[in-house]
């Protein structure tokens, strides 16, 4: 049994002399910073996408490899979408911390910046969480947009071409995965 197995392991404090508190940050292409410098060796990178979880309590984003942890700053999501491969009737996404899922479209959304987030690991420990797409995996989307439906009235419609309401959202993408077209709505401000 590792300590991050026990259910006191995140109340319990610092060792001595130290801080909970770090000055390690991952930015917004997914590349991570300690006391302003990059990160540059692979496997410590490596590491530390691996060890992303929340506080419990809190919900705050730590590091955590079960036998320490350490609050870091997120400069936007805590994942990253690196790759996205499609399978016959699914998309399977690549994450950052070398874990696979399938993709959800509906749960994604474009931000401000253009860049496409979604919601992954719903079902681990203190998801769900927010991934944004690589410019490399959001070009990989290219071959799976289509043009949207159109709808037949904005008064009949009340859904998105997915069936999800997208909030009208004209020039938002819509792609197709195997038969089923499936729309992606506007990022809203904060997660969820």
């Amino acid at each position: 049994m590792r300590p991050g197995d026990h259910p006191e392991f995140f109340r319990l404090p610092p060792p001595e002399g130290r801080s909970r508190e770090s000055s390690i940050r991952i930015d917004g292409e997914g590349r991570f910073w300690h006391d302003g410098r990059r990160v540059e060796h692979p496997g410590v990178a490596s590491g530390l996408h691996a060890w992303i979880g929340r506080h419990p309590d809190d919900r705050r984003y730590i590091l955590t490899n079960g036998y320490d942890w350490t609050y870091f700053i997120v400069d936007d999501v805590p994942f990253f979408v690196r790759a996205l491969r499609v399978e016959r009737d699914k998309a399977v996404l690549q994450l950052s911390d070398g874990s696979e899922e399938a993709w959800t479209p509906e749960d994604s959304r474009v931000g401000a910046d253009g860049a496409v987030y979604t919601t992954v690991k719903r079902d681990a420990l203190g998801g769900p969480y927010e991934a944004k797409f690589s410019r490399h995996a959001q070009a990989s989307l290219g071959e799976l947009l289509v043009e949207a439906p159109a709808p037949a009235s904005r008064a009949s419609r009340g859904s998105g071409p997915s069936g999800n309401d997208d909030g009208g959202g004209e020039g938002l993408p819509v792609v197709r995965i195997g038969g089923a077209i499936h729309a992606i709505g506007a990022k809203k401000t904060g997660f969820g």
